[in-house]
């Protein structure tokens, strides 16, 4: 019979359990979203903050494109989110709604049996009628057995009234919860009104712009072309020098074999380890400017200006703040300073077999050989002072090949 009822009991914490877990799952969920929701508010007033600070100078249409288009996809990335989170929390309260009215029933039903129970005790609470229960046994055994039964009776009042006490509580925790939740739910529909409110504006402002740069599209045009010309040259000089360096390292390592060939730099067993730790460090590193965002993303992708063009980004661009200093990403050694010619310096570091570079600088901190460290300020970001843009172009290579920065830096 004991084994029947365990058989019984079994589907009901089945049931607890797996609840829990759903719970618990949809808890991570929400804390998951309010986390990357507090970012990208964050993100938003980045760019507010960046847009105030330049507004006294006239930025080129292409870049004004740029930075509402990002905007535009950050606010509607959070309008998403905040809908994610809504839709969560309406799940969560038809839950707790659930809930409470499963405990009031539970909570009922408890209180009604120890109703029951305290009239039955206050009938029998006469110490004679307990005496005489006793005393009336057939024999020693049978007194025992009711002895351990008034016990256990006394016993299950007690753990009866604990737990009316404990689902009391737990009823007013829900509760407490649900409201919570309520507010909170409130809360984002109250925010993502005042997102659409942004958004519309951010597209009305979008599509005048695009209205009066469309009258002059051949212009713009060839600036880009231009802008796409001017960046591919200074990436052929960096790739050419990552090239001379793997050839000069193989040399000096007395690979005659490979010398001139070889496509991977020959490593001491300290850039070993420096290039080992770099690859553990993938997706953790720092932001090569303290503040900013990316304007421009890695690899091919079309002009948000005209479709037809395309730009190549071999790295990422970061707008910043004006004044803003240049951060090494990790640990490494000042492989070269390069100097173009009509361009800004570049700084070039090199973490085992990989090298990190730093593109369009005012000011540099650092020289060739210098070892430096993770966060350490190697330079400053070069101000255009025509339209008061500060951006630093960015770059992560493996040997001579590039990868995308978004996969390396933290969160970009």
């Amino acid at each position: 019979m004991r084994h029947n009822k365990n058989i019984l009991k079994f589907p009901s914490l089945l049931i607890f359990l797996l609840t829990g877990i759903i719970a618990f799952s949809q808890t991570n969920k929400q804390a998951d979203l309010e986390a990357r929701r507090q970012e990208l508010r964050l993100e938003i007033q980045k760019i507010s903050q960046l847009q105030a600070e330049n507004k006294t100078k006239q930025k080129s249409q292409l870049s004004l494109i740029q930075e509402f288009n990002y905007k535009i996809s950050v606010i509607n990335n959070l309008i998403k989110l905040t809908n994610q989170q809504a839709n969560l929390l309406t799940r969560d309260i038809n839950d707790n709604q659930k809930r409470i009215t499963g405990l009031r029933k539970e909570l009922e039903n408890l209180k009604k049996d120890y109703a029951g129970m305290i009239v039955k005790s206050y009938k029998n609470k006469n110490q004679q009628s307990r005496i005489m229960f006793l005393l009336s046994s057939e024999d020693f055994k049978q007194a025992y057995k009711r002895l351990q039964y008034i016990k256990q009776y006394s016993n299950h009042q007690k753990e009866q009234g604990e737990t009316i006490k404990a689902k009391t509580i737990e009823l007013q925790e829900v509760n407490k919860n649900l409201q919570k939740q309520k507010n909170d739910k409130q809360n984002l529909i109250a925010e993502n009104r005042e997102l659409q409110k942004s958004l519309e504006k951010e597209r009305t402002q979008h599509e005048s712009l695009m209205n009066s740069i469309k009258k002059n599209i051949n212009v713009y045009a060839s600036q880009i072309k231009e802008k796409q010309r001017e960046a591919d040259r200074i990436d052929r000089e960096i790739e050419n020098i990552i090239k001379a360096a793997i050839a000069s390292s193989n040399k000096k390592a007395g690979n005659k074999a490979t010398t001139g060939s070889s496509s991977s730099f020959a490593l001491t067993a300290e850039e070993k380890v420096l290039a080992a730790s770099f690859v553990s460090n993938k997706g953790k590193l720092p932001w090569p400017v303290e503040k900013g965002y990316v304007t421009l993303a890695y690899g091919t992708q079309p002009h948000p200006l005209d479709k037809s063009l395309t730009t190549q980004s071999n790295g990422v661009r970061i707008a910043t703040e004006k004044g803003s200093k240049v951060r090494a990403v990790f640990n490494g050694e000042v492989s070269r300073i390069v100097l173009i010619k009509n361009a800004n310096p570049v700084i070039m570091i090199r973490h085992g077999n990989y090298i990190t570079a730093y593109k369009n600088l005012s000011k540099v901190y650092v020289k060739e050989g210098d070892k430096v460290t993770t966060k350490q300020a190697i330079g400053e970001v070069f101000t255009n002072p025509m339209d008061g843009e500060t951006v630093l172009s960015f770059t992560v290579f493996k040997e001579a090949k590039t990868e995308n920065p978004a996969s390396w830096i933290y969160k970009m």
